[in-house]
């Protein structure tokens, strides 16, 4: 059984009168272009790293089966908004598991996309260990019951956004986790 031992968060944006060559340039954006990727779900792995893009890039290998929690949106409606965003909690504890998870939107800012990712992976890992909170409370009189409860550690978001371009060419947003 593969677990992974480190992770990195990247992101991109293309843009291409195709709607794969869109996709095909945001994946070079992210840099993650030359790999084969597999999606996995949204389990952080107990004492998985966070290491940088820089350095996680330089890991990746040219054809080689790559797993990512990507998340992925396209358009080729001129000035649409999209996002895409992965979040991220941890528990204070890394011989135990996180959660990441993932969104896309049409309309939603970056911040706003970014922030309901975090959210969602706040919350699978809150009801996880078992901490109570009101489902209906804004995101951050949660996030701070979370991180008062001293379960969950840290939680954070990588987000793409971007306008749909002009002309009616696809334009791609994603954000993604990488496993090395």
């Amino acid at each position: 059984m593969y677990v992974p031992t480190k992770i990195f968060f990247t992101k991109g944006v293309g843009v291409h009168k195709d709607r794969l060559a869109s996709f095909e340039l945001a994946l070079r954006k992210a840099g993650i272009e030359k790999c084969n990727l597999v999606y996995v779900s949204s389990i952080f792995p107990p004492n998985c790293k966070h290491v940088s893009r820089k350095d996680g890039l330089k890991c990746l290998q040219p054809g080689g089966i790559t797993y990512c929690v990507m998340a992925r949106n396209d358009t080729n409606e001129p000035n649409r908004l999209v996002s895409s965003a992965i979040g991220l909690a941890l528990p204070s504890d890394s011989e135990d598991y996180g959660y990441l998870s993932e969104h896309h939107a049409y309309g939603e800012t970056e911040k706003r996309t970014g922030e309901y990712a975090e959210d969602l992976a706040a919350t699978m890992l809150a009801t996880t260990l078992g901490i109570k909170f009101d489902v209906n409370a804004a995101w951050q009189e949660r996030e701070q019951i979370y991180k008062t409860s001293g379960k969950i550690i840290k939680t954070k978001n990588v987000c793409q956004s971007a306008e749909g371009d002009k002309n009616g060419l696809w334009t791609t947003t994603l954000a993604a986790a990488v496993f090395i």
